[in-house]
């Protein structure tokens, strides 16, 4: 199950499963579809439901950033745990994509032109 929503002119995703080949493929296409349709340019993905994650995950993260740069805005994440703060930090994502503490910070962030 994900949530997603627009708050405050900004797509925020909340997957409430874990990540890997099956459920990033389904997650893609839902985030997709949902950015399509909405005016948004940035988005956030919020961990806070999210126990596991693996380099498909990575992959989807890579790609959802891709859009939001195709529109000139960013993405952002939220709420990890260690693990995917870890495997976050190891890939390189932390080199392009913004890791913080709280949507709202996110928000501020992405508002401020931070990717």
């Amino acid at each position: 199950m994900t949530g997603i929503d627009i708050y405050e002119k900004v797509l925020v995703v909340s997957p409430a499963v874990e990540i890997d080949a099956h459920s990033a493929e389904r997650l893609r296409f839902a985030v997709d579809a949902a950015f399509e349709k909405s005016p948004c340019i940035n988005m956030i993905f919020d961990f806070a439901k999210v126990g596991f994650m693996d380099s498909s995950g990575i992959g989807m993260l890579i790609g959802r950033y891709k859009q939001t740069e195709k529109r000139g805005g960013g993405l952002a994440l939220v709420n990890m745990n260690n693990e995917m703060t870890r495997l976050y930090t190891i890939s390189g994502l932390a080199k392009i994509i913004k890791n913080l503490p709280s949507l709202d910070e996110a928000i501020a962030a992405l508002r401020g032109g931070a990717q």
